[in-house]
């Protein structure tokens, strides 16, 4: 098994949604189905989640350890200082989710992560917004927090779509558009979407994880995707948005949007691609990918990538509209892998578009 650095930063989700959206019932498919995954959970009131009582193997007065590796630690006082106290524990940690609570706007919670000295040992994942379909309404829309949540989710997850006809679905999903024109709407029964989607946990992120491609709830067309990267690198986070060129910010870790992308999805037909190339991508084309040809239907994507204009290996996220790329060191050939994941993608022309984005010139990005 091989040890990430200190340096290494451990993801973070954050869960926000009105009262009464399904958070709780996600959380629990979250820590139920991790396969190998040390998640902390960090929740306002851990007691409510109802975890399996076969699961819980410890308890105390603000911890809960499980069997499989995961912890759910309360949020008594400040946030800060509950992620100060999961990240002591011995045992690195793979992933953090943050539920907060549902009259919370998501920001704050996002800039204590961006904002702060945890910005050296996390790094902000993704904000994933719950709406409840059954009950979201125009009054959800009109407060402050209501729409917060909405415009700064990205991935809106709409839940309890087993309760509501299809035209009803159609309908919230044109309100949700109407405040954010973007927006990465997923449809969801009882929170039970493919983890792969939510969290970055898998691929190129530790060698205890398994890859998407180990996810029975995802339906695979292809089989050459099983690569793991073992180097975590020594990561200064440098996130990247529309003019993310050759502009780093040393000094803070932001994520930022990229992109028009918009269509509902349901759980069935999410299909993951992956490409390799021999030769190192054009910065410019891949930025024109990211910016202006990345399909609708991808939801999630991850790899290493290898830049002509660049001697860094640089590594990929990308969540609902989020992305970063952080810089790292080269320990192996150099490569481009990238694995995208999303439903009823068009392989072929995806294949095509990153083709597209290798430099003819490679190898004469430098002086």
């Amino acid at each position: 098994m091989t040890t990430a650095p200190a340096t290494s930063n451990v993801p973070v989700t954050i869960l926000s949604g009105f009262l009464g959206a399904g958070k709780t019932t996600l959380l629990n498919h979250i820590l139920t189905n991790q396969q190998g995954v040390k998640t902390a959970v960090l929740v306002n009131e851990f007691g409510e989640i109802g975890i399996d009582n076969d699961l819980v193997v410890t308890t105390d007065e603000d911890m809960v350890e499980l069997s499989n590796g995961c912890i759910c630690c309360s949020i008594n006082d400040e946030l800060m200082e509950a992620v100060e106290r999961v990240m002591e524990r011995p045992e690195p940690l793979d992933y953090i989710v943050v539920e907060t609570t549902g009259l919370a706007d998501p920001l704050p919670v996002a800039m204590t992560f961006l904002g702060s000295e945890l910005r050296d040992q996390t790094r902000l994942d993704s904000i994933i917004t719950l709406i409840d379909a059954e009950n979201f309404d125009e009054v959800v829309l009109e407060t402050e927090v209501g729409r917060a949540q909405v415009i700064y989710g990205d991935i809106l997850l709409l839940n309890k779509c087993d309760l509501v006809s299809e035209e009803r679905l159609e309908a919230v999903e044109q309100k949700l558009r109407d405040v954010k024109n973007d927006a990465r709407i997923l449809r969801s029964v009882k929170g039970d979407v493919p983890l792969a989607l939510l969290l970055s946990v898998g691929l190129f992120e530790s060698d205890k994880v398994s890859a998407p491609a180990d996810d029975p709830s995802l339906n695979h067309s292809d089989d050459e995707h099983s690569h793991h990267e073992h180097s975590h690198g020594h990561s200064h986070h440098h996130d990247h948005g529309h003019d993310h060129g050759h502009h780093h910010d040393h000094s803070h870790h932001h994520d930022h949007s990229h992109g028009d992308h918009a269509d509902h999805q349901a759980i069935e037909g999410f299909t993951s691609v992956s490409f390799q190339s021999d030769g190192p991508f054009s910065l410019r084309k891949f930025q024109n990918f990211l910016d202006n040809q990345m399909p609708q239907e991808v939801f999630r994507a991850k790899g290493i990538l290898w830049f002509n204009e660049s001697e860094r290996r640089h590594v990929f996220h990308l969540a609902g509209k989020r992305f970063s790329i952080d810089d790292t060191d080269w320990t192996g050939d150099r490569k481009n892998q990238l694995v995208l994941i999303g439903r009823d993608i068009d392989h072929k022309t995806l294949r095509k578009q990153l083709q597209a984005c290798v430099a003819p010139d490679a190898g004469k990005g430098f002086s």
